[in-house]
């Protein structure tokens, strides 16, 4: 009852009136397709809203409301584009994301590697995701206490982000930041300064 409520209180209420299924009885090519892209449109709109209120919780630090949201986004997205895709890489980081914020560090390790698992899959990868592959894996290194590692992926982040978006674009901005975060805690105020001021 408690995971009803919760699923409930996080997503469901939203996307309810977008889970009933179109009608299942076409007569013609014309209803058929119109019916398919209905249902595509549909789930289309199921992981926006999902994937949006997931990222809203966590701006707002909820990380345990963010869940079942990113859960929802995950299963229509892997609907919509299979398990492979690399559309699934900004859920799966959202997912860790969470996972990290209600400190089940080991499901956040697990979404990770989907994740990363993807985008070795993909020759193509966009810079724009592995730049955020980066920052995740990043952040986590930091939530594991491992700054040496979290401050290799980040700068692997502000490298991607800025050949993807440009060296002055407010995407890298986000990279600089979490590195001067830790160049604090290490004490090295000059250099995190710096990259504050880049910030």
């Amino acid at each position: 009852a408690s995971h009803q409520r919760d699923d409930w209180n996080s997503i469901h209420e939203k996307i309810c009136p977008m889970l009933i299924p179109p009608q299942p009885c076409f007569h013609s090519e014309t209803e058929r397709k119109r019916g398919k892209e209905q249902l595509l449109s549909r789930q289309k709109s199921i992981v926006e809203v999902a994937f949006s209120t997931a990222q809203e919780f966590l701006w707002e630090g909820k990380a345990l409301e963010a869940l079942p949201a990113a859960l929802q986004a995950l299963r229509f997205s892997a609907r919509m584009f299979g398990w492979s895709s690399v559309q699934l890489v900004p859920v799966y980081l959202l997912l860790a994301e969470a996972s990290t914020g209600t400190e089940n560090l080991r499901q956040a390790s697990k979404y990770l590697s989907e994740a990363e698992w993807i985008v070795l899959q993909t020759p193509d990868c966009p810079a724009a995701i592995q730049s955020r592959l980066h920052r995740g894996l990043g952040l986590f290194c930091v939530a594991q206490g491992n700054l040496d590692q979290a401050l290799y992926h980040l700068a692997t982040d502000v490298y991607l982000a800025a050949s993807a978006f440009g060296v002055d674009s407010i995407e890298v901005s986000g990279g600089y930041f979490h590195m001067a975060n830790i160049f604090l805690r290490q004490n090295k105020r000059d250099v995190a300064n710096s990259l504050y001021t880049e910030v």
